[in-house]
């Protein structure tokens, strides 16, 4: 690398007295050069000091050879120091519109601590719209079976499959848009979501008598608002619709979400990757459905209210690894506890009162879930 410095002068009065002369001591002045700064390779001149020296028998300053030879050697040395360091990037700005999408094959679907596809595998993904400002909305979805399910059977040893809806029922599809943001490590999440199960309400319940004749879809619309610190989330969401996942009179009903997703490289290099991750729900059901008077005879006759059928609790524990090209692999293990077997159990499952729990298999057991995923 070229760089610039200030000359070195001899003396003017340097001369030679021919071949026989003596070497004659001269008085000169030099200019004294250092390293201003070894990351710049800028130099500088000292103020001029007098610097003894002598010809040698062909002429040329001794000091001037050492200046030169010095100043010869150094200058590769200068030319790689003196590359100016690399400015850190500067992060690309953030874009003003932002769409994402996700993909992901589940061994099966597991909402709040429920299966919703009766053990079997799910295939779900979505798009997501954001803006700069914080302002965002998506859309998701799964294929589901338990809205065909919800109301099994058992005669003479075998199950009989049966549900609120006679056609469709096989699709969730969620809709949602809100706010957030951060301020350091906390951050902020308001919005709402509307849970669609497209479908028809199965055309036997019409032929049942009052209340049992009042079906409703399970369509669902929540309000939430959520909040966290670093890795840990709380979020609250409140249904505002009278027919809660297909519960009557279920308006205020309530789901609240602790959460804990740690990226273990950042407290241990070598597992650089992995995402632990650490869950407790809890359903709190409100109001009575009409329907629940067919609950009586396992009530000593009185009819149980919402949140004694359908409320619970869950938890969830697993572990993700990251893979090149945005994909994501993992593994979980979930429960529901404090599940009641009318709202939740098999039709195997007896519960009192000569009565068994609507589906096919327990859908709040704890059971293991297996996924890939990927982002784009």
């Amino acid at each position: 690398m070229a760089f610039r410095s200030n000359s070195v002068r001899a003396p003017s009065g340097a001369h030679q007295n021919g071949a026989t002369a003596r070497p004659k001591s001269v008085e000169f002045e030099v200019k004294h050069l250092t390293i201003n700064h070894i990351f710049t390779g800028t130099i500088r001149a000292e103020p001029p000091a007098h610097v003894l020296a002598h010809h040698s028998r062909k002429g040329i300053p001794m000091f001037r050879k050492t200046v030169i030879a010095g100043l010869a050697a150094l200058a590769p040395a200068i030319g790689l120091a003196a590359e100016p360091a690399p400015a850190e990037a500067t992060p690309p700005p953030t874009p003003e519109h932002t769409i994402t999408g996700n993909v992901g094959l589940f061994s099966q679907y597991i909402f709040r601590g429920l299966t919703q596809t009766n053990r079997n595998p799910a295939v779900q993904g979505g798009f997501d719209y954001a803006h700069s400002s914080g302002f965002y909305a998506g859309t998701w979805a799964s294929n589901i079976s338990w809205l065909r399910e919800n109301a099994s059977t058992r005669a003479g040893g075998v199950t009989v499959a049966n549900g609120t809806y006679g056609d469709g029922g096989s699709l969730e599809w969620d809709f949602y848009g809100g706010y957030k943001g951060t301020v350091k490590d906390f951050s902020y999440d308001v919005g709402t979501l509307y849970y669609w199960y497209p479908g028809k309400i199965n055309e036997v319940f019409a032929l049942a008598p009052a209340p049992f004749n009042n079906v409703p879809k399970a369509d669902t619309w929540e309000i939430y608002a959520g909040g966290g610190w670093k890795w840990l989330t709380a979020k609250f969401s409140y249904s505002i619709m009278n027919k809660t996942f297909g519960v009557l009179d279920s308006r205020g009903t309530w789901y609240l979400d602790l959460s804990a997703n740690v990226p273990l490289g950042d407290y241990y290099k070598p597992l650089t990757g992995f995402t632990a991750m650490a869950h407790w729900g809890y359903q709190k059901y409100r109001g009575t459905d009409p329907r629940n008077v067919g609950f009586a005879p396992a009530y000593g006759g009185a009819t149980p209210n919402n949140d004694t059928i359908a409320s619970y609790k869950d938890v969830k524990l697993g572990l993700s690894y990251a893979l090149p090209k945005d994909f994501t692999v993992g593994a979980y293990y979930s429960k529901a506890y404090n599940a009641n077997t009318l709202g939740y159990g098999s039709v195997t499952e007896a519960s009192g009162g000569g009565l068994f729990g609507p589906y096919p298999h327990n859908i709040a057991k704890s059971t293991g879930t297996v996924y890939v995923q990927k982002t784009f």
